[in-house]
């Protein structure tokens, strides 16, 4: 019978030898390791013209965040490149500036827009590129409706109007006059004012409407005093607006007639305040962020922002809404592990919530508005300067509007 060969000891060795060596030429398996890449932000905002100060807010909001948190999240370095919209009723302009962001200079997301005709001239464009906005101004209402990729990190007028109007009824106001900027944000203004101060038993007794970019307030001031209200509620746009409104109802006598003040906190700002001195005595304000509030977030915001501005600066509210536009980009890069398309940053910012400086806010996934506290506050003097002082706070509060 024949006898089947067997391989040798040796040959077995040299076999497995081999093998051992084949493996070895082969590349080591590696862990995959994320790629570097970097996220341009887009950002449209006043830097000239009447309104620049709302610009250099905003500005330095967005520095004052990437100097405390930094340019990464992971794997993705933040980019911000500025473009100059000139402020309101460029429209226009803000459209084309939107669009060389986005094809130009390649921005995944666009943030700013500082004035609502500005924002709804690029809502329709952000649409057809799916790109989010992230709104760190604008207060009119219709904003968010406008655009599926939209989202606001500011305010409405709403907010700050139906909370002052509530707060107006309660405290035994009867009669009010208004005055207010003949736009969008101040239609909104004057509108949930009088729905909630009325709800509350109030009567509004007449108004005025008036031009934007106004500096002479005589002529509305006059109306109101000879209308005789307990009270005049006012809204404009900010910056040297809203400076020269608040010295000419000292000037004309408003208080020394016996009628209040209410205004939406934009109006008395707190980074106005030294222009405006004791026209701010007894004002009543209510707004979503002050400087004297005392959280953790808001002392870190405070001490990075002087690091910014300079150590006797004052922040504006407009700060910490460019501030907190940041920290909604930051928040949903970290949520989506990195990932920029458009669907999954709008996916991770409905429901967003956010430890702000102004105190704890979310993104209502509804509307992708901000839902937040408003203080009502009184200009005071406190340690020898002038202040608002919050002295009450309603928590929560979701845009009326909606």
């Amino acid at each position: 019978m024949a006898r089947s060969k067997q391989p040798s000891v040796q040959a077995g060795r040299r076999s497995v030898l081999l093998a051992a060596s084949a493996a070895a030429a082969l590349p080591l398996a590696r862990p995959a390791i994320a790629q570097e890449r970097k996220l341009v932000v887009g950002v449209v905002l006043p830097l000239s013209g009447t309104f620049a100060d709302q610009g250099r807010n905003n500005e330095e909001g967005i520095k004052t965040f990437q100097k405390i948190h930094g340019t990464k999240v992971g794997n993705v370095t933040v980019e911000t490149v500025m473009r100059d919209d000139q402020g309101p009723g460029s429209g226009d302009l803000s459209r084309r500036l939107t669009q060389e962001l986005i094809q130009r200079s390649r921005a995944e997301i666009i943030l700013g827009y500082s004035f609502t005709p500005n924002a709804l001239s690029a809502a329709s464009l952000l649409t057809e590129a799916k790109k989010p906005g992230i709104i760190i101004n604008a207060a009119t209402s219709i904003i968010t409706e406008r655009s599926p990729y939209f989202a606001r990190v500011s305010m409405t007028l709403p907010q700050l109007a139906s909370s002052l109007g509530q707060w107006a009824a309660r405290n035994g106001i009867k009669t009010v006059f208004t005055i207010v900027s003949d736009y969008g944000p101040g239609l909104d203004a004057e509108t949930w004012f009088t729905k909630a101060f009325e709800a509350g038993g109030g009567k509004v007794v007449g108004g005025a409407r008036t031009p934007v970019a106004a500096m002479d307030y005589s002529p509305f001031l006059q109306r109101a005093i000879e209308a005789k209200p307990e009270a005049v509620f006012g809204f404009n746009p900010g910056g040297d607006v809203s400076v020269a409104f608040m010295k000419q109802t000292k000037e004309r006598g408003l208080s020394q007639a016996g009628i209040k003040l209410l205004v939406t906190g934009d109006v008395v700002d707190d980074n106005l305040i030294p222009a405006m001195g004791d026209a701010l005595d007894g004002v009543i304000s209510a707004l979503h962020y002050q400087v004297e509030l005392d959280n953790p977030a808001n002392r870190r915001f405070l001490a990075g922002f002087r690091e910014v501005a300079g150590a006797n600066a004052t922040p504006s509210y407009r700060t910490v809404q460019a501030y907190d536009g940041m920290a909604l980009i930051y928040h949903a890069l970290q949520a989506t592990g990195g990932k920029t398309d458009a669907d999954s940053i709008m996916n991770a910012i409905k429901g967003a919530r956010i430890d702000s400086p102004r105190g704890p806010f979310t993104i209502d996934p509804a509307t992708r508005d901000i839902v937040q506290n408003i203080y009502i506050r009184r200009g005071q003097q406190k340690d020898g300067r002038w202040a608002n002082i919050a002295f009450e706070t309603i928590e929560g509060v979701k845009d009326p509007a909606k």
